[in-house]
């Protein structure tokens, strides 16, 4: 199976703002009072897609819609993984206002570009138990070596982790990831601000894994399967710096994406052994980071679906 693909879902936002109902345990999060917010929101998206546009990155751009005031919908990662062979998995999301993100019309949109779907995997029911699993969010998907890195927390419940792994073919590997805030050692809200698996290296806060068997059984992971580590610490996680995402471009050139604050957070030795895999992209997300709590790498859907031949 493939790690990168060439296509992303994106959604462009309408009704972008801090999301009350997320911040409970998104400590990312900041509230800013400004009409400008979505205005600025939207700048930075359609900043982000003309670059990846103009790096031969496909985008199938959706516009969200503002009756359903879905604040949060430029993340769509969280409700939907589409996969190689004609599968889509969608999720259950913990605030009630991010179920409304999910919209069949989107399937259908992938459908005129191409794209085969043959099942939807709806894992949705688990909600009416307050059970969560926050896609690519909360799973780090290897799909070249089937293995799904998830940390768990109040967004990513161990159980329905496994039904995924069973239903997918993947191999869960489960661990805690703390960050600190207020002094006390908190839950990270999803995997994929503390790391990211590319095709030849993982970026990684090791420093937020507190259990030492936990953290071993990781990277000893990421090692049997050739992964270069690049380790970065709490304070640059902090900056979105493991919210990242490899895609391909034109030609097959491979680009690491991740926002303009990950990029300066990162140190030289780092960027230098990004760049022997791959180039960097970044784009300037400054607004939807601090109002949505997330950053480039939740902006991206990836399609990996197959296309009609």
């Amino acid at each position: 199976m493939k790690q990168i693909t060439n296509t992303l879902l994106m959604v462009r936002p309408v009704a972008f703002r801090m999301n009350e109902q997320t911040a409970v345990n998104n400590y990312f999060q900041e509230d800013i009072k400004n009409t400008d917010v979505n205005k600025q929101a939207q700048k930075e998206f359609d900043d982000f897609v003309k670059k990846l546009n103009a790096a031969g990155i496909k985008t199938v751009v959706v516009n969200d819609v503002l009756e359903e005031d879905t604040p949060d919908s430029v993340f769509p990662n969280n409700w939907v993984s589409f996969h190689e062979d004609g599968n889509i998995a969608i999720y259950p999301m913990f605030a009630p206002n991010r179920r409304k993100e999910r919209r069949l019309e989107y399937f259908a949109k992938l459908e005129e570009e191409g794209f085969k779907i043959r099942n939807i995997v709806d894992y949705t029911a688990a909600e009416e138990d307050d059970i969560f699993l926050e896609g690519t969010g909360s799973m780090i998907l290897d799909r070249a070596n089937q293995k799904a890195y998830c940390a768990i927390s109040p967004r990513a419940d161990e159980e329905l982790l496994i039904e995924f792994c069973e239903d997918f073919e993947f191999t869960p590997v489960i661990f805690t990831a703390n960050q600190s805030v207020g002094g006390k050692r908190k839950p990270i809200y999803h995997t994929n601000v503390m790391m990211c698996v590319a095709e030849e290296f993982a970026v990684i806060c090791l420093d937020t894994i507190d259990n030492g068997k936990e953290r071993k059984n990781v990277l000893k992971h990421l090692k049997a399967d050739g992964k270069e580590i690049i380790a970065i610490s709490e304070s640059q996680m902090h900056e979105f710096a493991g919210n990242m995402l490899q895609v391909q471009g034109a030609g097959g050139k491979k680009y690491l994406v991740m926002s303009a604050r990950a990029h300066a957070g990162l140190h030289k030795d780092q960027i230098e052994k990004i760049q022997k895999h791959c180039e960097i992209l970044s784009s300037d997300l400054h607004m939807i980071e601090t109002c949505g709590g997330g950053s480039a790498r939740c902006m991206m859907a990836e399609v990996f679906l197959p296309k009609e031949a």
